[in-house]
């Protein structure tokens, strides 16, 4: 009879065998906590599956017959995870010490009305932070002021930083509007209850909307720096600058990668704060994300 673990870590997994070794390696030396592994794969086409055939049995995988959905594929691997306690975890991304994981799991459920826990992020390239740890909600304001660069001319003034929250700086725990898929830590029950991730968003903006559906619901979600893990961002979609040298997507991949981007934001705006907002605001908004797909993919 199986034990039960005390947490499923939940690897959606595309194309990401050159990365997957550390990042099953960090999982495989945590202690002091009992784990399962589950690999989602969105039919990768390098050597993933057979990497994980050989080298690491103990992972439980679940193939997918499609290349697409992150929020779909980190769904499928529910059914099979048997901890009352899951961890989405990327597959570029790594534990640096072998009490990271305990240490999460403990503060998870030593701090009242916790919704969802992340860790401090840090980029493998440049060791500076990865800001999508670490952001508030993209309400009309803050997206105007990141996307039109209010927030670089005026970085220490926190009415201009409420995208990415910088102002509160990143050593100390704080509460924020939104944490990553990359590594988000959480309660089965809490999930059920909010219904798990929106398969509407084909990539991108679906931890956006993971985060807000608990922040309604009345839960914190915690950035938690005590715990601080590696990630190489955008190994597998092209989407980061700082992994150009080592992502393994194709230009045609990212590009296709680009527009479910900007398709994710008019999703979350129309789903969460349409209803929130006059027509003529909601109509800029919707113009503005037109005219950010024409620059970013028919004309890139």
């Amino acid at each position: 009879m199986q034990t039960k673990p005390q947490v499923s870590i939940i690897i959606l997994n595309y194309n990401a065998a050159p990365f997957l070794p550390k990042t099953l390696d960090s999982i495989k030396m945590q202690k002091g906590i009992t784990t399962e592994t589950i690999l989602v794969d969105n039919k990768s086409t390098d050597n993933s599956l057979e990497l994980i055939q050989n080298n690491y049995p103990w992972v439980k995988v679940v193939k997918r017959n499609t290349s697409t959905g992150f929020a779909a594929g980190n769904n499928a691997g529910l059914p099979i995870a048997l901890a009352d306690t899951i961890l989405f975890f990327n597959p570029d991304i790594a534990f640096k010490k072998p009490t990271d994981l305990k240490k999460c799991f403990d503060k998870y459920y030593a701090t009242p009305g916790l919704g969802l826990l992340t860790a401090r992020v840090n980029l493998v390239v440049n060791g500076q932070i990865d800001e999508t740890c670490h952001r508030g909600f993209p309400t009309p304001w803050n997206s105007f002021c990141h996307f039109f660069g209010l927030e670089k001319l005026f970085p220490n003034c926190p009415l201009t930083t409420g995208y990415t929250l910088r102002t509160l700086g990143y050593d100390t725990e704080h509460e924020v509007g939104a944490i990553g898929g990359m590594f988000m830590l959480l309660s089965r029950q809490l999930g059920d209850k909010i219904g798990w991730w929106d398969e509407e968003y084909p990539l991108y903006g679906e931890d956006l909307d993971f985060s807000y559906r608990v922040y309604e619901r009345g839960y914190k979600n915690l950035y938690w720096p005590s715990v601080v893990v590696e990630h190489y961002k955008g190994a597998t979609t092209g989407m980061s600058k700082t992994s150009k040298k080592v992502t393994s997507a194709s230009s045609s991949t990212t590009k296709r990668v680009k527009g479910w981007s900007i398709q994710a934001m008019e999703i979350f705006y129309r789903k969460h704060y349409a209803q929130k907002y006059p027509f003529f605001l909601n109509w800029l908004v919707y113009l503005g994300i037109k005219l950010m797909y024409l620059k970013r993919v028919v004309l890139s």
